[in-house]
């Protein structure tokens, strides 16, 4: 089994998608800002949420679909409001903007989800959701995916798309994506019980059941394993539709599942990376990785509270090889570990040698903390266990992006 990326692919790569990007309003710059995918026929589709408690109301209507709609067959997504946190009215709304977009597509609104992302606490405003539709339904195209991935930015710079071709057994098919996120993010993504939003699709048929087991695992494996400020956002949304069209059926445990499950995970990983790479203000990125844990409980805990460090990150902005906030960080984690056991290396240059000084002049680590991207392994040398996070740097565009976002 093999899979290759396809060069501008995005989520319309896959056959029977078709998707739009349009300017309803919700944006002062005028820029695009709703975004409609679509597909040709009803879709299988799973998905994956925020656990934040203040969940917005589109993300209640999605995992409402999840657990009671047996198909899906199209997503609309707004940039300017994420209709979080207002009450019953939100609910309304977001249920009032499926309809719309239901008699529109002349499909039951049962079968749209909803995403939302901006300003939290602010009503929707039903008008622009109406324009949205109006103009996005007769632009849906089967090469609007990127403009569907433009639309639905935020503070990002850069929109992110992208697909994967799988060849397994003489069959072949295709999954497709597009994400956003450049801040408040710190995604704790988990089954149904400014923002990172992802809708992804495939013309392989697959099951519901497969899909969510599939989504949730990689979920733990991409967009879980990546933070640029810590903040965990009321409107994260990882959506999965899969329409059959190829003609490939995935059986379960079956090889044609391991090939769709791996090209997932390669998918989702690359666009949580470019997420990273394109945080608010982000200048560096960089992999934390905590080698020989006790468990991967004490792994996770060690490699998140370097990543989401405020004195490491801004280290990294800095250029400055402080390995004494790395292992502070370490100490305050509550991971257990022997700190006189503990390796620290910066790429392959060792910093930290049983918990104190390795000796390397400091002149020899700056080379590698002046790169765009470089990786800090944390080596416990106490157990078998390894987690990764992958983080960006803390600049000063970051607090000016942050502290003008309303005004």
């Amino acid at each position: 089994m093999s899979f290759e990326f396809i060069e501008n692919g995005s989520v319309t790569t896959p056959s029977g998608f078709l998707a739009s990007g349009v300017t309803a309003g919700f944006k002062r710059s005028g820029a695009p800002d709703f975004a409609m995918v679509k597909s040709e026929v009803p879709a299988e589709f799973a998905g994956v949420f925020t656990s934040c408690t203040f969940a917005a109301a589109p993300v209640q209507i999605c995992k409402k679909r999840v657990q009671e709609s047996r198909r899906l067959q199209a997503v609309i997504i707004n940039s300017g409001n994420a209709n979080a946190c207002t009450g019953k009215p939100g609910l309304e709304a977001a249920e009032k903007s499926c309809a719309i977009a239901a008699a529109a597509l002349n499909i039951p609104a049962d079968t749209i989800a909803v995403a939302s992302t901006g300003r939290i606490g602010v009503q929707m405003n039903m008008e622009l959701i109406e324009c949205g539709v109006n103009l996005a339904v007769p632009a849906l195209s089967a090469d609007g995916g990127n403009r569907a991935a433009e639309a639905i930015m935020t503070t990002d710079t850069v929109p992110k798309a992208a697909a994967v071709k799988v060849s397994v057994n003489g069959k072949t098919f295709t999954i497709g994506a597009m994400t956003k996120g450049a801040g408040m993010i710190d995604p704790h993504l988990t089954t149904p019980h400014a923002t990172m939003i992802c809708i992804a699709s495939t013309d392989a048929a697959i099951s519901k059941a497969q899909l969510q087991k599939i989504l949730q695992t990689n979920a733990d494996a991409s967009f879980n394993r990546i933070t640029v400020d810590g903040d965990m956002s009321t409107n994260d949304t990882v959506l999965l539709l899969a329409n059959g069209v190829s003609g490939v059926e995935i059986i379960p445990e079956s090889e044609e599942e391991a090939a769709f499950a791996e090209a997932l995970l390669a998918l989702m990983q690359n666009l949580a990376r470019r997420m990273v790479l394109d945080g608010e203000g982000a200048t560096k990125f960089v992999e934390v990785r905590i080698k020989h844990a006790r468990s991967e409980k004490d792994a996770k805990l060690a490699a998140e509270a370097v990543a989401n460090s405020l004195l490491c990150k801004t280290a990294w902005f800095g250029n400055d090889p402080n390995w004494g906030r790395v292992v502070a960080a370490l100490g305050y984690s509550g991971a257990r570990l022997d700190p006189d056991k503990c390796d620290i290396y910066l790429d392959d240059i060792p910093v930290v040698k049983n918990g104190g000084d390795a000796g390397t002049p400091e002149a020899d680590l700056l080379n590698t903390v002046k790169q765009r991207e470089y990786t800090i392994t944390c080596d416990f040398n106490d157990g078998d266990a390894e987690y990764w996070v992958w983080s960006s740097d803390v600049s000063y565009e970051y607090v000016k992006i942050n502290a003008d976002y309303h005004t």
